[in-house]
This record gives structure tokens, C-alpha cells and sequence, in this order.
């Protein structure tokens, strides 16, 4: 993907990541009406369709705080695609019935099906991340938290009222702990990409 330059719709993407409620709004009014109007001509009905919007819209939110999102496509076609893919795995997951699907916005673009590929796999990673986490024990948990959130383990050393070599050397054990697990899951080896 470095070959290729970010799209100037990329502000959607920082938008997204800054929590800028203008650039929000201008996505809900601008891609969303297609989005709805796709899920409920698929099966689908209004709420449907707006939780698949919420989904994707979380997940891209959360791919653009790790910095792992640079558009390289029109937003209008990476933010479809994505929402058509979840709906078509929501349909999947709920019927082993054949669908009938109308497919006349497809998008054949080819940085457009990287980018969700992309994201598809960081989903995936983040899940499996978050049922490894759910694994450790609550103090692991709150010690890696507050690593996350605050800018050195001396402040998570005070923030828990303990002894920055407890907290440094509780970190590393809780951090090895997870990583173990993440590359024991069977999950791994497919999202190692």
C-alpha cells in the first residue's frame, strides 16, 4: 500500500479519529442514505442498517487512533463496501438460507478492496486482542489500562498507589502473558499479514 497516496478524503478519516462531530455529521448525511437504502433493499430494515453504520463507524474510529488508516480510495466507496460486507456476514451468520442479493452498487476498485481488506483484518486483530485481555486477571487489566492512557509508569505507579518497579515489572509479566495467548490462538498465524 505505500505506493499508493492517500486520497484527499482522508480528512473523513481524521475527522473520525478527532471525534469532529461536523465531519460526522457529514458522514451520516452524505454515504449513509446509500448504506440504508442497500441493507433494506437486502433483507434488512432501518435499525439494521443503522447498527452496521454504527459498527463500521466504531471500528474505523478505532483503526484511525492506532494510525493504522490511510485512505487510499474515495471514503464513499471504502465506507460502502465495508458496511455491504458486514451486512452480507450478518445475513450469513443468520440464515443458512440462500439470499437474494441486488448487487448493482459493487465496487470492483481495487485500492477500494485493500483498504477494507485492511480494515477487515485489523477488526479481526482487535478482537482477538480484546478476548485475550478479558483472559488476565483484573490487576493485569487495570495496570495495562492505565498504561494505554497515561503518558509514563510513573504515573500509573501513583494512579495506583503503587511502586514504579511494581508497576513496570507487573506491565512486562501481564504484557508477556497476553502476547503468549494472542500467538497461541489458533487466529494468529491467518492474521499475521
Amino acid at each position: 500500500m505505500s505506493e499508493n497516496k492517500i486520497h484527499p478524503d482522508q480528512y473523513f478519516i481524521e475527522g473520525l479519529a478527532n471525534n469532529d462531530s461536523a465531519i460526522i455529521r457529514s458522514i451520516y448525511k452524505k454515504f449513509v442514505p446509500k448504506v440504508v437504502s442497500y441493507i433494506r433493499n437486502n433483507s434488512g430494515d432501518e435499525d439494521q442498517a443503522q447498527d452496521v453504520v454504527q459498527e463500521i463507524l466504531i471500528l474505523l474510529f478505532n483503526q484511525a487512533k492506532a494510525k493504522q488508516l490511510q485512505l487510499s480510495c474515495p471514503f464513499d466507496a471504502y465506507f460502502f463496501l465495508l458496511c455491504k460486507r458486514k451486512w452480507l456476514n450478518e445475513l450469513k451468520k443468520a440464515s443458512n438460507k440462500g439470499v437474494t442479493i441486488q448487487d448493482d452498487l459493487t465496487s470492483t476498485n481495487e485500492p477500494t478492496e485493500e483498504m477494507v481488506t485492511q480494515t477487515e483484518i485489523f477488526e479481526e486483530k482487535q478482537q482477538l486482542f480484546d478476548m485475550m485481555f478479558q483472559r488476565l486477571g483484573e490487576k493485569c487489566q487495570e495496570v495495562l489500562k492505565w498504561s494505554f492512557t497515561l503518558k509514563s509508569m510513573e504515573e500509573v505507579a501513583m494512579k495506583l498507589n503503587v511502586t514504579y518497579g511494581y508497576v513496570r515489572k507487573k506491565k512486562s509479566l501481564c504484557t508477556g502473558q497476553l502476547t503468549q495467548w494472542i500467538q497461541e490462538h489458533s487466529s494468529f498465524k491467518t492474521l499475521k499479514i
